[in-house]
């Protein structure tokens, strides 16, 4: 069991805040990425966590924050249907939360096993890096010289960093790409002077979308997988089990109640953040707390107009900088889930799933409606889970199982 370091009031009110600036980076760039107000982000985060929390009864030490999961699938949708709409289909998410937290109190988490194992999930978080990366690149390409400076900054923060300061490489980025920008490129200031310090998030309500719902829901499959494996690491840190108590229905309960709020006034989807995880890991602070005094932060940060303002007027380069470390990492624990799970690639049935499911993905196929489509990572999602339902188990990997 892991020693949780007991902390006077005043040092869990600083180490929260310190596990804020954790999650930070990352929350903040998938708003930025996909034209919703990153102060928004902030908002639903630190509020998602609260509910939570509220529905854990307070007993998982857990921070919610912006996916990235979902960032490809609402660019497109915001192209097809709009952003009211896409925040439909967004809200629509929580559905397939509230389902799997009913088949795991009913099934147990065997069932979701069965649905999503590894050579599933495994080409499916894969091609959440991949998809974005071209997105990544044209960004740098706008300044080469800024993007680099910015990168830089990130991988040497996680290569030579120490302590906390190791889980804060995005936010790093984001400090020295900006001040690189402010001293040698143009840096148009004027929104952060006329911000008012004090203002609350932009908020967006969505317009029902059949289409917009149907095109994001299978996109849930990877963040759903995702809150399990966070939930056991966070069992591994805390030396508890909360897949009993609270249990693992009431985690997945509570995550997709912050995705309903978050998409109902204009946030993305929100998903467990494993960086906070490996801060507490470091830190041996678990107490729920702890997490609770982060995302009050958050809040009291999405009601300072200045740090929207600011988060508005960072360059281009500089986000695609550190998108190019950010997306190639998601790839990267896709093949890592893979390794950690010694899916054999020599049994065909496994390569089956994994070539068509990466294929479809990549390769762009769509799957047409009337005026409904489904393409990318929900296409390819499906495809996996369907494909390991029909294809025929080996009596070798049947008794393995």
């Amino acid at each position: 069991m892991a020693a949780e370091t007991q902390l006077s009031p005043f040092r869990r009110g600083v180490v929260g805040v310190q596990f804020l600036f954790v999650a930070f980076g990352a929350t903040v760039l998938v708003p930025l990425l996909v034209g919703l107000d990153p102060s928004t982000a902030l908002f639903t985060a630190g509020i998602g966590t609260f509910i939570f929390h509220l529905v854990t009864k307070g007993k998982v030490p857990i921070f919610l924050g912006s996916s990235f999961a979902f960032i490809a699938p609402i660019i497109k949708s915001t192209e097809m249907y709009g952003l009211a709409g896409t925040l439909s289909g967004m809200v629509s998410v929580a559905l397939v939360y509230f389902l799997m937290s009913a088949l795991v109190k009913w099934q147990g988490s065997r069932l979701i096993s069965r649905l999503f194992p590894p050579v599933v999930v495994g080409p499916v978080i894969i091609l959440i890096g991949i998809s974005l990366s071209g997105s990544a690149v044209n960004m740098a390409q706008t300044n080469w010289a800024l993007a680099l400076v910015s990168l830089v900054s990130a991988i040497l923060v996680s290569v030579m960093g120490r302590g906390l300061f190791r889980l804060i490489p995005i936010f790093c980025g984001i400090i020295v790409g900006y001040i690189v920008a402010l001293c040698f490129y143009h840096v148009d200031l004027t929104p952060i002077r006329e911000a008012a310090w004090i203002g609350l998030p932009k908020f967006v309500h969505p317009e029902f979308s059949w289409e917009a719902i149907l095109f994001m829901i299978p996109v849930a499959i990877a963040p759903v997988i995702e809150h399990i494996g966070d939930v056991y690491v966070v069992n591994s840190v805390t030396g508890k089990d909360f897949v009993k108590d609270p249990g693992l229905h009431r985690t997945m309960l509570g995550d997709g109640l912050a995705c309903f709020f978050s998409g109902l006034v204009g946030g993305p989807p929100v998903t467990t953040y494993s960086e906070v995880t490996g801060a507490m890991s470091i830190t041996k602070v678990t107490d729920p707390r702890v997490i609770r005094i982060a995302a009050a932060t958050a809040i009291a940060f999405s009601l300072v107009g200045k740090i929207s303002a600011f988060l508005k007027t960072i360059p281009e380069a500089v986000i695609g900088g550190l998108m190019l470390l950010l997306f190639g990492t998601i790839a990267t624990a896709g093949v890592a889930s893979l390794l950690k799970h010694k899916v054999d690639f020599s049994n065909t049935r496994n390569m089956i799933i994994f070539a068509i499911t990466m294929t479809t993905g990549i390769g762009g196929a769509e799957l047409v409606f009337g005026d409904f489509s489904l393409s990318g990572i929900g296409l390819a999602a499906i495809v996996g889970v369907t494909l390991n339902l029909l294809l025929p188990e080996g009596k070798k990997e049947a008794e393995t199982k």
